[in-house]
């Protein structure tokens, strides 16, 4: 697979992005939603600014130079700590940095960033205008609608026009609420209600700003329609990960008219190499096939594909046979 430019314009890129998931969009998955999609904007998971800055793991900022375009998710409410934790993203190459005012876990509340950020507003737009300052890649926010017993109505107007006036130029809510008490990071993403008429006034209301729409999103279909109700982007989270082949197979066609990305039998394929490279470096197979189980969802043979990989990945020395078995009980696409 061909390193791809850098120089892209990440604006353009971000009409289809894929959420930042903990414990899901390390460097292997994203290696392979990029084979599918050339052209969609990836995230990494969060990074926490007090292990780069305090902790020194720099292996965090690891990626695969075929990722481009690629952000990097940083968690964090000290200005100076997250200057520093950019700078660091920055000269490892991300295209973007973007700060997370989203998540609602118990372990981001307990260091005040994530969705607590939702109540400090000017706090975060301390943190937006340092952060821009230390580097000079673009820097983002991603957050959700309020939290707890706030009036989105009232916060997410007044939170989008404090970290504008820091500069943010580009934000992907998350089109619900967070409770922080009371409700799992699980449950948080289900059942608090979607807004997404909330997000499309905020588009209107904020012409100069890049504005994505996150939550709750499942098929192409979906993001088109959203797209063409003005959103500048539509942000897939779980969707494109259990089911990467429905969701970004096609997608560079159908969201940016252009077309690229390998079918789900090629991108298996085109795995292969890369696999033999992990596992040669002394990685386990399943790092890499986890993130490939949902990849012919839908179709004939896709659960004896799930089951060859789960049983097998964790055998000693397993290497690409194994997915060249799996392929092999897939059942041929109709012509």
């Amino acid at each position: 697979m061909a390193e791809k430019e850098k120089n892209v314009d990440l604006s353009t890129a971000a009409r289809l992005s894929v959420a930042p998931m903990m414990d899901w969009t390390d460097r292997h998955c994203r290696y392979l939603h990029r084979l599918l999609s050339p052209r969609a904007l990836l995230y990494t998971e969060m990074v926490t600014s007090p292990a780069l800055v305090r902790g020194g793991a720099l292996h965090l900022l690891a990626y695969n130079p075929e990722e481009h375009p690629v952000a990097l998710q940083l968690g964090g409410s000290d200005p100076e700590e997250l200057a520093a934790a950019a700078r660091l993203g920055a000269e490892a190459g991300y295209d973007e940095i973007n700060l997370n005012c989203g998540c609602p876990s118990d372990r981001v509340q307990s260091g005040t960033f994530g969705a607590v950020l939702m109540k400090h507003p000017e706090l975060v737009a301390d943190c937006v205008a340092a952060m821009r300052a230390a580097v000079t890649v673009e820097v983002t926010v991603k957050c959700r609608i309020g939290v707890d017993d706030q009036d989105p109505e009232e916060v997410l107007p007044d939170f989008l026009d404090k970290i504008s006036a820091a500069g943010c130029r580009r934000v992907t809510v998350h089109a619900r609420k967070a409770w922080l008490q009371g409700l799992s990071p699980k449950e948080n993403r289900d059942i608090p209600p979607l807004d997404y008429p909330l997000v499309l006034r905020m588009r209107q209301a904020f012409p100069d700003l890049h504005l994505s729409i996150n939550g709750g999103i499942t098929s192409l279909d979906q993001a088109e329609a959203l797209l063409a109700q003005g959103l500048d982007g539509v942000m897939v989270g779980r969707a494109a990960y259990h089911e990467p082949g429905n969701m970004l197979c096609g997608a560079d066609a159908r969201i940016w008219g252009q077309p690229g990305g390998l079918d789900a039998e090629a991108a298996a394929l085109a795995m292969l190499p890369y696999i033999e490279r992990h596992v040669s470096a002394g990685g386990k197979l399943g790092q890499v096939t986890r993130h490939m189980l949902g990849l012919f969802q839908g179709r004939a043979g896709a659960r004896a594909w799930r089951r060859h990989l789960s049983e097998n990945a964790h055998r000693p020395g397993a290497g690409p046979e194994v997915v060249r078995e799996a392929l092999a009980l897939l059942a041929p696409e109709a012509a």
